[in-house]
């Protein structure tokens, strides 16, 4: 195959590998560095004989993410278990676009859970469980047995029930709760936040090294006052704008026209059980936030 034609092939699996290597990394830019290498392995490599190239790839994105993960933790430079995974945000009113938005969306307080996961657990479980990869492919990814595998991908998968990350499906239910979480914020009214969030509710923030770094807060009076503290710190000409977060109802707050801060809410039971925030100024300017324009 020439290498205009196999460029032509790749381009078509692009947008799934992108979305393998985001569920694995959580970043995006990490993720388009995944699938940039899978592109050089590709065209460095003999595929005469690939009768499968998507499978190939996805193999091959795999391999890379499981690296650039266990490189993360073995370098422990960043506290990752406090940091918020980069949002996916896009318009509210995206009309029939909304629809394939969250077909193949994933929730922000999954990938925390992920984030907790070892390297070859969130492989196995990204890979079978969001894409039903046959387990005799992932065993040969992580360089493990089918049995050992299939063990890995059974451990991640009851962290992951074990958690609250499905959100109510209504997203028109969620946009009320997260708008009256927004106004209690605005009216310093202390006891309506609380009827809104979930008695269990986790905040996760990162403001960047310059802000203060990351934080987590848990517990509906502890996320309460910690809202009422941000709303004032947002205050003096922002702007919030409605949008959705990977998928969910979501913000971006503005200030002189600038991203200040993305909110990603995860709302179940008619209660906002997570609020995810970036506010670290370097990653927000690397963001998509078209939602803007």
């Amino acid at each position: 195959m020439n290498e205009e034609l196999l460029a032509r092939s790749f381009e078509t699996h692009r947008d799934h590998l992108r979305s393998v290597a985001y569920r694995m990394l959580g970043s995006l830019t990490e993720a388009e560095d995944a699938v940039q290498e899978s592109w050089l392995k590709l065209s460095r490599s003999d595929t005469a004989a690939v009768e499968n190239l998507g499978g190939w790839l996805t193999t091959v994105v795999g391999r890379v993410c499981l690296d650039m993960l266990r490189s993360r933790k073995a370098r422990r430079e960043e506290p990752w278990d406090a940091l918020v995974p980069d949002p996916i945000v896009s318009r509210e009113d995206a009309g029939p676009e909304h629809e394939a938005l969250m077909a193949d969306s994933v929730g922000l307080a999954l990938l925390v859970v992920l984030d907790t996961l070892t390297p070859a657990e969130r492989l196995a479980f990204v890979l079978r469980d969001m894409f039903a990869m046959p387990f005799e492919e992932i065993a040969s990814v992580v360089g493990r047995s089918e049995a050992a595998t299939r063990q890995l991908a059974s451990r991640a998968r009851r962290r992951v029930q074990g958690a609250p990350v499905a959100p109510d499906p209504d997203l028109a239910r969620q946009r009320e709760v997260v708008d009256a979480f927004l106004a209690a914020a605005r009216g310093g009214d202390f006891d309506a936040l609380v009827s809104v969030l979930d008695p269990e509710v986790v905040l996760r923030a990162d403001r960047g090294l310059a802000r203060g770094g990351s934080t987590e807060v848990r517990g509906a009076a502890a996320v309460a006052n910690q809202a009422l503290t941000f709303s004032r710190l947002g205050a003096g000409g922002g702007v919030v704008h409605r949008a959705l977060v990977n998928g969910a109802a979501g913000v971006v707050a503005t200030r002189a026209g600038r991203p200040f801060s993305v909110l990603g809410f995860t709302v179940a039971g008619g209660r906002i059980v997570e609020i995810d925030i970036l506010a670290d100024p370097d990653r927000l300017s690397r963001l998509d936030l078209a939602v803007l324009d």
